[in-house]
């Protein structure tokens, strides 16, 4: 059952094994396929505290995606964001409204169980989505953070440097993970996530404010 947040549905897709994820145990590669597998296992981590957290479907679609009511930049306290919206799906709770982007009450609830604070008043337009880590979480998660964030500065790394020092056509412009270029996808909302047309096919990319699934349209498609 879908929340109507702006959250794309990343989780609950039969193809996805998250005890794959905990086979990264070393390594931090600059490659975004590794990176979303330390997303994978970030969220598994999250899991491990909260069983009912449905699993992560699509780690790879946050690469790169952006939501100014989520929060814009990918870190383990968006990661958790996220999950407070797979938590609430999970329930069946409308944790946000005005097309997704504004936090209701009911987010901020289920924020404050996985760790997350709002100090302030809700904002006019988002709500109480600016959400953060408090002392205690920062704690439980101490080492899955360090790891994520080390992953993150090698990926911004590789990803800075390639833009700088090569041009490699379409698939530099879409930031394509080695499995083909990412394009756009598009919902019934007016949604978008960059994801590689393979994956997406694999098993839908359902948004969490319409409920319909993510698709790329024909000009793109036809295109690629």
């Amino acid at each position: 059952m879908a929340t109507d947040g702006y959250v794309q549905n990343i989780w609950d897709a039969p193809e996805w094994n998250p005890a794959a994820s905990r086979l990264v145990v070393s390594d931090v590669s600059t490659t975004p396929p590794v990176l979303a597998a330390e997303l994978a296992q970030a969220w598994a981590d999250i899991q491990r505290h909260h069983p009912e957290l449905p699993d992560l479907a699509a780690p790879e679609s946050l690469i790169g995606e952006s939501s100014s009511a989520c929060g814009a930049e990918l870190s383990f306290e968006r990661l958790l964001h996220e999950a407070v919206h797979g938590i609430a799906a999970a329930r069946g709770v409308r944790d946000t409204s005005r097309a997704g982007r504004y936090h209701n009450r009911r987010f901020l609830a289920i924020a404050e169980e996985m760790g997350l604070d709002h100090p302030e008043e809700p904002h006019a337009s988002s709500g109480f989505s600016l959400v953060t880590l408090n002392p205690e979480a920062k704690r439980r998660y101490r080492p899955t953070i360090e790891r994520l964030q080390r992953a993150l500065k090698a990926h911004t790394a590789a990803t800075t440097a390639d833009t700088k020092r090569s041009f490699r056509g379409p698939a530099a412009r879409h930031g394509s993970s080695g499995g083909g270029v990412r394009v756009k996808a598009v919902c019934d909302c007016g949604r978008n996530v960059r994801v590689v047309p393979s994956v997406l096919a694999q098993a839908p990319i359902v948004c969490g404010g319409c409920g319909k699934p993510f698709r790329i349209p024909e000009a793109v498609g036809a295109a690629s």
